[in-house]
């Protein structure tokens, strides 16, 4: 095995396991699951400086282990799109990785705060499309009286996704505008 493929994999392993640590850090918990966390942060570091096969593996690396590790699971397909798909496409936010290294290059630090901001959004919002469709067919029982499914599993998964996305884009942003080193593989 060359030296490239074993750090990535190396990488992927210790990012993964640092995700669903931070998984377990909340600042919030939903009572039928899901928490604001800087979950993502790991995997979209991963996302960036290995593209989207380091950041989607890392991804489902963390998700795996939430899931065996006492994940709240009610049907075998809500197992796999909450969790191993779920954070999975996480690692999508790879996709502005080469505006980002433009902008790294220029050292344009708005350009740069531009592109992390707009890879953390797209990961997130899969994550949170995945949820969202999750909470419909599995979780859609639980809404009020009157409320329809769809807007009960927008609104729930909403209020801890939309925070975990504001939260891992600033620290994002904070921590690769500063040490941009850190996206480079040595």
């Amino acid at each position: 095995m060359n030296r490239g493929r074993l750090q990535l994999l190396l990488e992927i392993a210790i990012l993964g396991a640092l995700s669903f640590v931070l998984d377990q850090l909340t600042v919030f918990q939903m009572p039928q699951g899901g928490s604001v966390t800087l979950s993502m942060l790991p995997i979209i570091v991963m996302a960036f400086r290995w593209g989207l096969v380091g950041g989607m593996l890392t991804g489902f690396i963390s998700g795996l282990l939430q899931l065996i590790t006492g994940g709240k699971v009610f049907h075998w397909a809500q197992a796999l799109l909450d969790y191993t798909l779920a954070y999975t496409l996480v690692g999508v936010a790879a996709i502005t990785g080469i505006w980002l290294m433009r902008n790294i290059a220029k050292k344009n630090k708005g350009g740069m705060t531009a592109a992390i901001i707009t890879g953390t959004i797209i990961g997130g919002l899969l994550r949170y499309l995945i949820h969202f469709i999750g909470g419909i067919v599995f979780f859609g029982s639980y809404a009020p009286e009157g409320q329809p499914a769809w807007l009960y599993s927008l609104l729930y998964n909403g209020s801890y996704m939309i925070p975990s996305i504001i939260i891992c884009a600033i620290v994002a942003v904070l921590l690769f505008t500063t040490a941009p080193r850190l996206l480079k593989r040595t």
